[in-house]
């Protein structure tokens, strides 16, 4: 993964709103995970790349975020709460467990808050739902997420939710291949890796066949 990374440019590979949003940690399983979200302005950045707010939206976010900097700050520990909150519940799903009990209802409780903020909108020769428009609202961003892992959890086919086989990675995918055997979160990276680790040790198993044991370090 690039040492670049950052939450205006991580790659979304989960398949998912939602699961995008829990990748913006890089190698969660480490002792020491990349946090690529560190202030509202992040979550902007993120919001922006992932499709779910416009240009124009972002500026007035970041312009209202100035001008009210405590409420932008508690807006992001809400939002990172959120992340680890989605993280928790779907990983467990990706190993055939149920989320906890405690989980669903948090998210139950972010749910009920970003459903009262859903309007009907006119739309061509009907309505659609849409989002209230009054104001600069900080947690925006946050709306769109929760609707994301709702339609889900209710929706979606959750067998096919995945965490990514690399030791490290932690990310989390829907898999939607045919038969259902994406291991990666992206075969360019963690797979090759895979790939280049397997290469290693045969190698080595090799040469020390031919020449007696290898040298431990």
């Amino acid at each position: 993964m690039s040492d670049e990374r950052h939450a205006g440019n991580v790659q979304l590979l989960g398949g998912h709103l939602c699961l995008d949003f829990a990748n913006t940690v890089d190698w969660r399983l480490k002792d020491e995970p990349e946090d690529l979200m560190a202030s509202y302005a992040d979550l902007v950045a993120w919001s922006r790349h992932a499709g779910i707010i416009p240009e124009a939206r972002a500026r007035s976010l970041l312009a209202e975020s100035r001008k009210s900097p405590a409420v932008a700050a508690a807006v992001f520990k809400q939002a990172i709460a959120l992340r680890e909150l989605i993280y928790r519940i779907f990983s467990r799903i990706a190993h055939d467990r149920m989320p906890a009990d405690a989980d669903v209802g948090e998210l139950n409780n972010a749910l009920a808050d970003s459903l009262s903020r859903m309007r009907l909108v006119p739309a061509t020769g009907s309505f659609e739902w849409g989002w209230e428009e009054s104001g600069a609202r900080l947690e925006r961003p946050l709306w769109y997420i929760v609707q994301s892992a709702a339609t889900l959890l209710t929706t979606g086919k959750l067998d096919r939710v995945r965490q990514c086989g690399d030791n490290h990675c932690g990310w989390l995918f829907f898999d939607m291949s045919k038969n259902r055997s994406r291991r990666w979160c992206s075969m360019e990276d963690c797979g090759n890796r895979a790939k280049a680790r397997r290469h290693y040790r045969r190698t080595r198993a090799s040469a020390g066949q031919e020449g007696g044991p290898c040298r431990q370090n």
